[in-house]
């Protein structure tokens, strides 16, 4: 080893102790200043000999390149949500449970605060940092690898101490990244001083931090982390309690809150609970309640799973914080999916140390329901922490005329869309329909728009449904191309995606890039590159011969989907007998109810979305049409098929379109009518349901060789 490399080696190592110990001991061992000296040394040795820097080298964490965007990640072990309790009963209950089910008493759970920042996975292979990725939707998140790196509590390597001379193969750890409270007032305070855009919130700083494209603008907020648990491990020998678990992660370097406990039973949780609350803004950090865990890992097996959540788990979430405060007017919203949302405009007032000036009222059933008007004086929270909500009315309160009237009239939910004019209709959960038009519904309704394809609330998710891959599978067009090309009035509707040209593309993105302040002023200069929109005017100009129940299911009818799609193309053919039939002819479909019937028929009821139709039409949008084929053939004509899990031959996809072309229907729900159920890998609720109403499960294996047996015609 040269005496540069070795001298590199020997910064690094004075860099990682540094770290630890400021960050997980809380025990500085070198002022601030001597830490920047150690680290410029290091930066110049690299910079003078390229071939030092390691990728868990500490100058890493400055922050590489723009990434072109996030990649998407499939967590190996889902990352669960947690069930949640608001109150000392539910808490008592989630006990007695699992006393009644383990057969024990006051058992012991691992007790810790419930951050509020942004879930993530970090994985490690063979002791050194390699990926770390958001939650998502729990089964899939963002690659955020390169965001993470800048984080100084993230370890890029695991401490030798802890893991003597063989790392694990694969470690996860999953954790919390937040913001500091002081960070978070600083960074503030700086960008007021500077004229910079300031945070709403820790939570949304933390959130909106490790979503830029920029990892320089992530390593410039002030960021930390606490770990919490694990996901995939190879070569690492797990203890028995989940609190030795945590304190082993600590000794390999990651920062564990120092709230976490131990405590037993009710009592133990209900005490800790009252005692963090006392505590609450005391801390250093934003916490919406405290989560308890079974600290056995032996007894979170005995326990399970149920949907999404564990058995084993709960969340403890504070009570939400309210204020009294008076509503200036009652708006109402139209969200991406055509929702109708009343807000009430409010005077303004400070919940949970947010200024409030908005609240949601949910829907015309709960404007109804509290009987909010304008001028009332309302109770406001922020449910859950998070979303303001008007909660009651002070009738008391409420303005009145000499004659003891209320000055305001109670409030009356709009027949037409706002943003295009369209008529709205409620649009309540079934909970059991039939052929015969008898229909029983969930308490509860949205108002909807029915402009579907032309309102111009509903355009960017029209359009990111239409482009997608199970649609008409415009490969690259994603949500960021989306909101630009609307944006910058581009594209109205779907049929003008076919008139984009290679230069509408190339203006789009270079006023997308002017007005994004995270791209540097370098970038805005330069000339952009055609090749990727190239490549999209190809995949908009190949989506032009596709099938037709791909453009039905492309169309976005409300409870439309791909099955539905399928069925209504081989029932009708053609699609102009589809857009003229009425809802009794519709209801003649198999597995079309008379719920979506209503819809269909409204959807092509509305002019805008014939104009849609004709102009996709008049664009070159082709598809074959033939007679109607009113039974599935097959030697699975007439079964309903389930598929839940993940299978390791073939894409779930594709397992459903080999079952329908062998005249299943495939479902995605079990009921007592679904003939089998495909169980693979991590199969949760579907699962548990079909062996609860005895449904017959598959495993792959069987499915395989079934699909073997019977080739596709």
């Amino acid at each position: 080893m040269t005496a540069a490399a070795a001298r590199a080696a020997e910064l690094r190592r004075l860099l990682e102790d540094a770290n630890h110990r400021y960050h997980v001991l809380d025990d500085p061992a070198i002022p601030d200043a001597e830490y920047d000296a150690l680290l410029r040394e290091l930066q110049g040795l690299e910079q003078a000999n390229p071939e030092l820097r390691t990728p868990d080298s500490p100058t890493q964490r400055v922050g590489a390149g723009i990434l072109p965007g996030f990649e998407q990640v499939v967590h190996e072990q889902p990352m669960l949500s947690l069930n949640n309790a608001f109150s000392d009963e539910e808490v008592r209950e989630f006990v007695q449970r699992i006393e009644r089910q383990l057969g024990v008493a006051d058992p012991a759970f691992s007790v810790e605060p419930k951050l509020d920042g942004l879930a993530i996975s970090l994985r490690y292979e063979d002791g050194v940092f390699v990926r770390g990725a958001t939650r998502g939707d729990g089964a899939t998140g963002e690659d955020v690898t390169q965001n993470l790196r800048t984080i100084h509590a993230i370890p890029l390597t695991l401490r030798r101490e802890a893991t003597g001379s063989a790392a694990p193969a694969v470690l996860e750890v999953r954790g919390e990244v937040y913001m500091p409270r002081a960070g978070f007032e600083a960074y503030n305070a700086r960008m007021r001083d500077t004229g910079g855009k300031v945070l709403a919130n820790p939570r949304n700083g933390a959130a909106g931090s490790l979503r830029q494209l920029d990892p320089r603008l992530a390593a410039a907020r002030p960021l930390s982390f606490y770990a919490y648990g694990l996901g995939v491990t190879a070569g690492f020998e797990l203890p028995d309690t989940h609190s030795a678990m945590l304190q082993a992660l600590k000794a390999l370097g990651f920062p564990v809150s120092p709230e976490v406990a131990v405590a037993s039973g009710v009592s133990g949780l209900l005490a800790y609970f009252a005692r963090l609350g006392q505590r609450r803004d005391g801390l250093p950090y934003d916490i919406d309640g405290v989560v308890y865990k079974l600290d056995r890992y032996d007894q979170q097996a005995a326990m399970g799973y149920v949907s999404r959540a564990p058995r084993w788990a709960i969340a403890h979430k504070f009570p939400a914080q309210e204020q009294l405060t008076t509503v200036e007017a009652i708006e109402v919203q139209v969200g991406r999916t055509g929702a109708l949302t009343p807000v009430a405009r409010l005077a303004p007032v400070q919940v949970a140390g947010v200024t409030v000036t908005n609240a949601t009222l949910h829907n015309a059933d709960q404007i109804a329901r509290l009987d909010v008007r304008v001028g009332d004086t309302v109770i406001v929270r922020r449910a859950g922490d998070v979303i303001p909500e008007v909660v009651r009315v002070i009738e008391d309160q409420r303005p009145r005329d000499a004659a003891g009237q209320p000055l305001h009239a109670p409030y009356v939910f709009p027949e037409t869309c706002p943003a295009c004019g369209s008529h709205t209709e409620a649009v309540r959960k079934v909970l059991r329909s039939t052929k015969a038009g008898g229909i029983e519904y969930a308490e509860g309704a949205a108002i909807v728009c029915s402009g579907g394809l032309f309102c111009p609330a509903q355009r960017k998710q029209a359009l990111v449904h239409f482009a997608s891959r199970r649609a008409m599978d415009i490969e690259g067009l994603g949500e960021r191309f989306i909101e630009a090309l609307v944006d910058f009035d581009y594209v109205r509707t779907v049929a003008d995606l076919y008139t984009l040209t290679l230069d509408a593309f190339l203006e789009m993105k270079r006023l997308a890039d002017e007005r994004d302040d995270t791209v540097p002023e370098t970038v805005k200069a330069g000339k952009v590159a055609s090749k990727w929109a190239e490549n999209l005017v190809g995949a908009i100009a190949d989506s032009r011969q596709t099938t037709l129940e791909r453009v039905l299911f492309a169309l976005g009818i409300r409870d439309v989907g791909e099955s539905t799609a399928r069925t209504l193309a081989r029932h009708f053919g053609a699609l102009d007998p589809i857009m003229d039939a009425s809802e009794a002819a519709l209801v003649e479909v198999p597995d079309v109810g008379p719920v979506v019937a209503a819809r269909i028929a409204g959807f092509f009821a509305e002019a805008h979305n014939r104009e849609v139709v004709q102009a996709l039409r008049d664009a070159g949008v082709t598809w074959p049409e033939g007679p109607p084929q009113r039974s599935a053939e097959g030697p699975l004509a007439g079964k309903t098929v389930v598929l839940t899990g993940g299978l390791s031959a073939m894409s779930r996809d594709e397992a459903g379109d080999r079952l329908q072309a062998l005249g299943a229907k495939v479902s995605g729900s079990v009921s007592k009518k679904t003939s089998f159920v495909v169980a693979g890998e991590a199969a949760g609720s579907k699962l548990a349901k079909a062996e609860e109403l005895g449904v017959e499960v598959w495993d792959e294996a069987r499915l395989l060789a079934f699909l073997n047996d019977h080739p596709a015609p």
